[in-house]
């Protein structure tokens, strides 16, 4: 078995910190076979679909496949702009962001990069390149407020293969969740205190997540008590009372049933119950998508509306703005405590002049 290293590799290099911030992925471009291939490679993952492998393998290959990836491409037609994906672009922005905001407390010691679950670029790629630039400890942040098996925990799958593979492994840190953490949600409060200085203040606040199977709550995963903690913090920090906000889930996939109140559903009642104006945000995800853009930005739009609702906003993900820009930063500079980098220059020289020596000698033997 051939293990994976670092070509540029040098006994000289200077030890760094290395930062991987990961969100879902994306596919390469709005058409089907790249959809296809995204798809193939997000719907295999077991801890997304937990069914029996052999009856999963028939379900999609023989239709999801066949059927999903046009229907998806004339989706992400509809969101993909000159830069390309809305998720590859404002994780690409955040990691930047991200990158700034640390080299003022670090300089150089701490390197992040960006890197998808799904897609390009890989986590292999991530890792490989803060390796190639000299990361001897390794945090990654899973840019999921929310812990779920499904996505924070298929990413430390995603990681914990790579390593397998790999000739040299870092000190490593994992960051699983984020849900509760004080400087998070003031800046998606902030966010939306902004939007309500605009635009005033609706019936209700509508807070939704991405859903997940029922069944995973029942099996422990606590995704749906973070999510709805996430919500009180945020209403807290808003003045808002029980009956101003709602926590609702979308996205959800198949027949089983979802964690509940849907999205959808809850959008097509509230006119009915007299909220005409709402305002629906999403502080599961830290970066616009087609979730967000289309689906509530669009389709949960014309639910409401044609319900008989009046006024329907959408309030934009936090993305790179400076407050989550600096919660991100904050919490990264938490988890680095006893991590200390000690550049000695006579050290990393003595270590270079020993490989040296011991390269020397093998010739010399051989």
């Amino acid at each position: 078995m051939k293990f994976t290293g670092s070509p540029k590799f040098s006994h000289q290099q200077r030890d760094r910190i290395g930062v991987l911030i990961t969100n879902l992925g994306t596919p390469d471009a709005p058409d089907t076979p790249s959809l296809r291939r995204y798809l193939r490679q997000f719907l295999s993952d077991p801890r997304v679909v937990e069914v029996p492998r052999l009856l999963w393998w028939l379900i999609l290959n023989l239709v999801i496949l066949v059927i999903r990836p046009k229907r998806s491409a004339a989706a992400y037609k509809t969101v993909w702009t000159e830069r390309g994906s809305p998720l590859l672009f404002h994780t690409q922005d955040q990691q930047r962001a991200l990158q700034q905001a640390l080299a003022r407390d670090y300089g150089d010691d701490v390197l992040v990069e960006f890197a998808m679950r799904y897609g390009n670029p890989s986590i292999q790629q991530g890792l490989q390149s803060l390796f190639e630039q000299g990361a001897r400890k390794l945090m990654v942040l899973p840019l999921y407020p929310q812990y779920s098996a499904a996505t924070s925990g298929s990413t430390f799958d995603a990681i914990a293969a790579d390593f397998t593979q790999r000739r040299w492994l870092p000190d490593f840190r994992f960051i699983a969740h984020y849900h509760d953490y004080a400087p998070y949600i003031k800046a998606v409060a902030q966010s939306i205190e902004r939007y309500w200085q605009h635009h005033g203040k609706p019936d209700k606040l509508v807070l939704s997540y991405h859903g997940v199977p029922l069944k995973y709550l029942h099996q422990g995963d606590p995704y749906h008590c973070e999510c709805h903690k996430t919500s009180r913090l945020i209403a807290e920090q808003l003045g808002l009372s029980k009956d101003q906000y709602v926590t609702t889930f979308q996205s959800r996939f198949g027949r089983e049933e979802w964690l509940q109140p849907y999205t959808d559903a809850t959008l097509k009642a509230l006119p009915g119950q007299g909220v005409k104006n709402i305002h629906v945000v999403c502080p599961g995800f830290s970066a616009d998508c087609l979730e967000t853009i289309e689906e509530i930005g669009e389709e949960n739009r014309e639910y409401f509306i044609e319900a008989g609702g009046e006024n329907y906003a959408y309030i934009p993900a936090l993305n790179a703005e400076p407050e989550h820009i600096e919660a991100l930063a904050q919490l990264v500079r938490d988890n680095l405590v006893g991590w200390q980098l000690h550049h000695d220059e006579s050290a990393r020289a003595a270590r270079a002049e020993a490989v040296q020596a011991a390269l020397k000698e093998s010739k010399s033997d051989g």
